[in-house]
């Protein structure tokens, strides 16, 4: 049974992030996990008689770097914490900040997989576009790959987000902002597929603004993408992968053919230049393994 302390702590929650919302339009999915994240905390914080509102510093770091964790859960439970105790001394709720002095250990910079263009004709090939699910799916992939889309941002696309003539897609990505990207010819021709075969045959005459759709009648959900996604793949005989590994490929594949970082930022909506600097690392490390595989004089 919650304490009240803890259900106190969960309403302070739940306040802040409303003000997140209001103020800073943040995504649905960051605001859920600062909500796992902060009653994950206040949870530990509570088991030891304590609580988000009065516990301090010492506290709150026991609470956070625990030793069973994973280094990233840390990193990410401060930051959802950094937030929540800037919030509570502008607001004059606590006059004090028990994280300020809180640090992480620098993280090393894990690159994204690996995947080759093989690999990726491979995975598109995969659905069986003779039915409604796999030309969906076909369409779906198709998009991700062409656009870097966010899988979120593919799945809740709106049929007037899309524009079939122009070959463009205008999304709605973090921090709500907008930006325009390219389809590619590849991606409009299985969309107009889709949307003149597949998603009637699903829909079955029912009204529903998503692109992609289920027999629910209802836009598919970001689960539905992730498992056909590692369906495919396994299908594909690849290495597991997410749909975040398309938009990965998407990136790395546009710098191996010379684009410009600061157009892949922009296609990506990468607010900072440093965050696409990845994929320059990516490319590197596949000419490495290039060089280390066919060179006469290499180790490899």
């Amino acid at each position: 049974m919650p304490t009240a302390d803890l259900n106190a702590d969960l309403d302070c929650i739940t306040r802040l992030l409303d003000h997140l919302w209001l103020q800073e339009r943040l995504s649905q999915n960051t605001l859920d996990a600062y909500r796992r994240d902060l009653t994950k905390i206040a949870t530990r914080l509570a088991n030891e008689h304590s609580s988000l509102k009065t516990t301090d510093a010492v506290q709150l770091a026991a609470a956070i770097y625990v030793a069973q964790e994973q280094p990233r859960s840390q990193v990410r439970a401060l930051s959802a914490c950094k937030r929540l105790y800037a919030w509570l001394e502008e607001t004059g709720q606590r006059s004090d900040n028990p994280c300020r002095d809180l640090r992480t250990a620098k993280q090393a910079r894990t690159l994204p997989p690996i995947i080759t263009e093989q690999h990726i004709t491979d995975l598109l090939n995969a659905p069986d576009t003779e039915t409604p699910h796999g030309l969906r799916d076909k369409a779906l992939l198709e998009l991700i790959y062409a656009t870097g889309l966010r899988v979120s941002e593919a799945v809740r696309l709106q049929l007037n987000e899309i524009n079939l003539q122009s070959g463009m897609v205008n999304t709605i990505g973090k921090g709500d902002k907008q930006r325009i990207v390219p389809m590619g010819e590849e991606a409009v021709y299985w969309l107009e597929h889709y949307l003149q075969h597949a998603r009637p045959a699903l829909l079955k005459n029912a009204r529903c603004e998503a692109v992609f759709v289920s027999q629910k009648k209802t836009g598919i959900s970001r689960q539905l993408a992730w498992m056909a996604v590692s369906r495919y793949a396994e299908q594909a005989g690849m290495p597991h992968i997410s749909p975040h590994d398309l938009r990965h490929a998407f990136a790395t594949h546009l710098v191996n053919h010379g684009a410009d970082l600061r157009v892949v930022q922009t296609l990506l909506g990468h607010a900072d230049i440093a965050t696409t600097q990845i994929y320059t690392h990516v490319a590197n490390e596949r000419l490495k393994q290039v060089v280390d595989k066919f060179h006469p004089r290499s180790k490899g």
